[in-house]
C-alpha cells in the first residue's frame, strides 16, 4: 500500500498503517519483499509527501526502517537519534509529521544490542554523550540493576521504549490529542538485529 497522495493516506486509519509495518516485516524476513520502482516512487513524491507511518528509532546503521519494513520512498517520516532519546525537537518532528502532514501511525522503534542504551548502563561519560545518555536513566531505573549483559541492556531498551511513548503523550499535548481523538496511534516495537524481526511490546 502506497500513500502518495493524500486521498490515499486518508483513507488509511491507524490501525492499517501499524498492520502495513508489521506485514512489510514479514516480508522482509521471509525474503518476499515486494517489487518496486524506487525511481516512479520518486517522481510521484516529488511534489508532496502523504507518509502513512512515523517512526522514531535509534541511528543505528543496522536499523533501516524503509528495508525491514519493506516499505518504499515516501511511506515513512524518520526521526533517528542514539537510543531513540525523546528532546524537544525530536517532539517537534513529530508533531508535524502527525498533526500537519497526516502520518497515522507513531512508532518508537528500539532494538537489540544498542550501543546507546549499552553505553548507559556502563555509565560512560565522553563530551555531548554525557547527557544523551541521563535520558535513560529513567529506563534504567524500571530494570532490576544488573551487569550489563545483553540481556539486560535489552530489557532497558525495551523499557526505554516504554519511557519514550510515556514521554510523547506528557510534553506533547499535540500528539496526545491526535491519539485521545483516534487520529493516531503510538506503538512501542523492539527490533532483533540478529534475525530482523520486530515484536510489539
Amino acid at each position: 500500500m502506497k500513500a502518495h497522495t493524500k486521498e490515499i493516506q486518508n483513507t488509511i486509519s491507524p490501525q492499517q498503517a501499524l498492520d502495513f509495518l508489521v506485514e512489510g516485516n514479514a516480508r522482509f524476513v521471509a525474503q518476499k519483499n515486494e517489487t518496486k520502482d524506487l525511481i516512479k516512487e520518486v517522481a510521484l513524491s516529488a511534489n508532496a509527501q502523504y507518509p502513512f507511518a512515523s517512526v522514531l528509532s535509534c541511528i543505528d546503521s543496522r536499523v533501516a526502517t524503509e528495508l525491514i519494513f519493506d516499505q518504499g520512498i515516501g511511506d515513512l517520516f524518520n526521526v533517528k537519534i542514539a537510543g531513540n532519546a525523546v528532546n524537544t525537537d525530536v517532539i517537534a518532528s513529530l508533531e508535524y509529521a502527525c498533526h500537519f502532514a497526516g502520518s497515522k501511525l507513531l512508532l518508537v522503534l528500539g532494538h537489540t544490542k544498542c550501543g546507546a542504551i549499552t553505553s548507559a548502563c556502563q555509565n560512560v561519560e565522553f563530551g555531548n554523550i554525557t547527557a544523551l545518555l541521563k535520558k535513560f536513566d529513567a529506563a534504567k531505573a524500571k530494570v532490576s540493576p544488573s551487569e550489563p549483559t545483553s540481556d539486560y541492556v535489552d530489557a532497558v531498551a525495551k523499557e526505554n521504549v516504554l519511557q519514550c511513548i510515556s514521554q510523547l503523550r506528557t510534553e506533547s499535548p499535540a500528539l496526545a490529542k491526535l491519539e485521545q481523538d483516534g487520529n493516531i496511534i503510538m506503538v512501542g516495537a523492539m527490533y532483533d538485529v540478529a534475525t530482523g524481526k520486530i515484536k510489539l511490546v
